[in-house]
């Protein structure tokens, strides 16, 4: 009797042993590739350029990546730092930006080496609204003065807030020398301006006073903006820039639309040559708006995972399992080409899941912003083995 019961205990002592966690091994995660390869873009036989399609990542680069003179595009880092230090509501006045004694004196020289300035007079003010209008519409050199000593004390101590930031901001190739860009020692990338335009505007004031066409100032009466994309193949900014030094450089953003989807797309044009700054200027619009349509064509949506399609096997105890298997397509805004990362992230499996039972995500993206992801579910049963199973397999 004592060998038959110890035989039983035996037997049966399986069944007191926990099982062990059923796990997930991931089968279908890792880059890949869309397929295809991307036409080449219709870039600018000189000097720099770079597309940004926002969310997704970068499209294209050409030229080099050798600081270059930017000229007033520098105006966008002076009405970030403006904006980001001492913020204003969409359509708000602000307060009180003063003309400064200095800048009076200073006028005269200015105008004599035919700087782009507004009218200013001693004791006058602008409001804060119309103090950046000034500045990224006419790109008044001297309200870029005006604004730096408002907002940090003196032009010097804006201009040192301004490489601190391109640094923060990972603008390796960035150099300020002033506010305004007139100066040529003020250098940076296309691909360098184009990290602070996506930062730029996602300030909402910011995007809605370079979408402004012209205002109107107090002693200058309606002014317009140098920007002659705005509305053009959806360009809704951001910043013109041309001297000598700089050649013709336009620093844009735009709405296009592809493959039924609105996208926006912030790209740069540097260095563009001409016999005068206005037509170095223009000379970066034809460029400008190739570049839109070429992307508009060349965007369009890839599905990367499909319904059904196997992530992941869960592997249960003494032979039990199932697989995890895409709820839906996952569809992504890229072009051939792009690198697609996907990931898949599954929680601790329970014990039991029933056939349709979402069980973690899986991600794809690009390296944008805009990450899309669908829910993973159960193809099949998962259940613990029963009690002859365990007895039978000594677990």
């Amino acid at each position: 009797m004592l060998l038959l019961a110890g035989a039983v205990l035996i037997a049966v002592s399986p069944l007191w042993r926990p099982l062990p966690r059923p796990t997930a091994e991931v089968v279908a995660a890792a880059d890949t590739l869309i397929p295809g390869i991307a036409p080449p873009l219709p870039w600018p036989t000189t000097g720099q350029a770079v597309l940004d399609v926002e969310g997704v990542g970068r499209l294209g680069q050409y030229g080099g990546s050798n600081p270059v003179p930017i000229a007033s595009v520098a105006k966008v880092m002076t009405a970030y730092l403006v904006l980001t230090d001492r913020p204003l509501a969409v359509g708000a006045a602000g307060p009180a930006v003063p003309v400064t004694a200095e800048e009076i004196a200073n006028h005269q020289a200015e105008a004599a080496r035919s700087e782009s300035l507004i009218s200013v007079t001693a004791g006058q003010s602008f409001t804060e609204r119309q103090a950046l209008l000034a500045l990224l519409l006419p790109s008044a050199n001297n309200m870029a003065r005006i604004l730096a000593a408002w907002d940090a004390g003196s032009v010097a101590a804006f201009v040192a807030k301004m490489n601190t930031t391109a640094a923060a901001l990972g603008m390796g190739q960035t150099h300020y020398t002033d506010p305004a860009g007139f100066d040529p020692g003020t250098v940076s990338t296309a691909a360098d301006q184009v990290a602070l335009a996506h930062q730029a505007m996602a300030i909402p004031a910011f995007a809605e006073l370079v979408a402004q066409p012209s205002a109107v100032l107090p002693g200058n009466g309606t002014v317009t903006n140098a920007n002659h994309m705005l509305g053009q193949n959806g360009v809704i900014g951001i910043k013109t820039g041309s001297t000598t030094e700089a050649g013709g450089c336009l620093l844009f953003a735009a709405k296009i639309q592809a493959a039924d989807r609105t996208v926006t797309v912030i790209g740069a044009v540097f260095s563009q040559p001409g016999p005068n700054s206005h037509r170095q200027l223009l000379a970066t619009f034809p460029i400008v708006k190739a570049l839109l349509v070429a992307a508009g064509q060349v965007l369009s949506v890839f599905t990367v995972v499909h319904a059904g399609q196997l992530i992941a096997k869960i592997r249960g105890p003494l032979g039990t399992g199932t697989t995890l298997t895409a709820s839906d397509d996952l569809r992504i805004m890229g072009w051939p080409g792009l690198t697609v990362h996907v990931r898949a992230d599954i929680p601790a499996v329970p014990a039991s899941l029933t056939p349709g039972t979402q069980h973690g995500r899986v991600t794809v993206s690009t390296g944008g912003d805009d990450p899309a992801s669908v829910s993973l579910q159960a193809a099949g049963r998962l259940q613990p083995p029963d009690r002859w199973t365990r007895i039978l397999h000594h677990e």
